[in-house]
């Protein structure tokens, strides 16, 4: 694990994320086939009149997939079309408009599929995670989610939860996107197979580059106390720290055992070990850890972020050359949102 007291720089500070829009969006295989038969028929008939699109959200959160939605526009819009946008990462308000964009219908119309998933899932995941982060108070949430999802989407998926302010991810997909190293511990799967916790950590130690912490996972055999005990002795200061990950069976970790650990740690001179708690983390249980005051220098959370339910979006035409329309129950003509930004997609 990176250190608790490193400076994790807000995600915007990090290198541009480099998405790659799939041939199926690109080409229509994920949209509603509607808009593929409008676009044809449209075509027929000579129609392709300039629109103002606007997308807004169906509710309150975290903002994220603009970015990815941006890529997907620079290739489908044309210079001359205007796009205004809000910032990745910040709030979005109910019906608040987050991307307003003028361009002739087709080819814009086909991907309004594509635009409002990339907004709605991402969304979710990011609001999940600042959540979690607002509920640790300042200790570093991990996202360990990606088991969860498909492995076709969880590279957004930990790039949403570091939108959201998770200090990092597991997967290297994930992290790319968010310009950082993937963080990890070890499997359970790799201690069963040596048989002991020990032996599994001096293995890690010695097979492992040396810029890799050493963080051992300390349940799967015997107490956690005593594991993480036996495992600093036998790595001593190369030993970064310990996973607590206690299964459901067995009582969930708890902040009274993280509180054992630390303190058999600190009596037997292994101050300098790091405590990370993971396994069903919620923002509920969480605060619990932190207002009983349990040493946990990393939080790791995994469904609560992978499974969030998505903050829904609308795409709605409200000007068709320049005049104002809109269905029924809306308000003709462009929303005023002052807070959006015009976006130069070509710069």
């Amino acid at each position: 694990m990176t250190p608790a007291d490193s400076a994790y720089p807000p995600y915007d500070q990090y290198p541009a994320p480099e998405f790659v829009i799939p041939e199926s969006v690109l080409n229509g295989d994920t949209s509603d086939v509607y808009f593929a038969r409008t676009q044809t028929i449209l075509e027929r008939e000579g129609l392709n009149p300039v629109v103002t699109f606007e997308l807004f959200a169906n509710g309150d959160g975290l903002l994220c997939g603009i970015k990815e939605t941006l890529t997907l526009l620079r290739q489908v819009l044309k210079p001359g079309d205007q796009v205004w946008a809000l910032p990745e990462g910040g709030p979005i308000a109910l019906k608040e408009v987050a991307l307003r964009i003028r361009a002739r219908y087709n080819p814009l119309g086909l991907y309004e599929t594509a635009m409002l998933g990339m907004l709605a899932q991402p969304s979710g995941w990011a609001t999940a995670a600042r959540a979690c982060v607002e509920a640790a108070g300042g200790k570093p949430v991990i996202s360990f989610g990606a088991r969860h999802v498909h492995p076709s989407v969880s590279p957004i998926m930990e790039y949403s939860a570091i939108v959201g302010g998770c200090a990092g991810c597991a997967t290297p997909a994930g992290a790319r996107l968010a310009g950082q190293q993937p963080i990890g511990t070890m499997p359970h799967a790799m201690i069963l197979i040596f048989g002991d916790t020990v032996k599994a950590a001096l293995a890690y130690d010695q097979d492992l580059p040396p810029d890799v912490p050493r963080v051992v996972l300390v349940d799967t055999f015997k107490d956690e106390a005593e594991e993480s005990l036996r495992v600093a002795a036998a790595l001593g200061e190369r030993l970064d720290g310990v996973r607590l990950d206690t299964p459901s069976e067995r009582g969930r970790v708890t902040p009274d055992l993280v509180k054992e650990v630390r303190a058999r740690l600190d009596q037997a001179s292994y101050a300098k070990v790091r405590i990370t708690v993971s396994g069903g983390l919620t923002p509920e249980r969480i605060r619990d850890f932190v207002a009983t005051g349990a040493p946990v220098d990393y939080f790791a959370v995994g469904s609560y972020i992978s499974g969030a339910r998505p903050i829904d979006f609308t795409a709605d035409i409200k000007e068709i050359e320049g005049k104002p329309v809109a269905k029924r129950g809306r308000i003709p003509g462009i929303t005023p949102n002052p807070r959006l930004q015009h976006i130069s997609l070509w710069d």
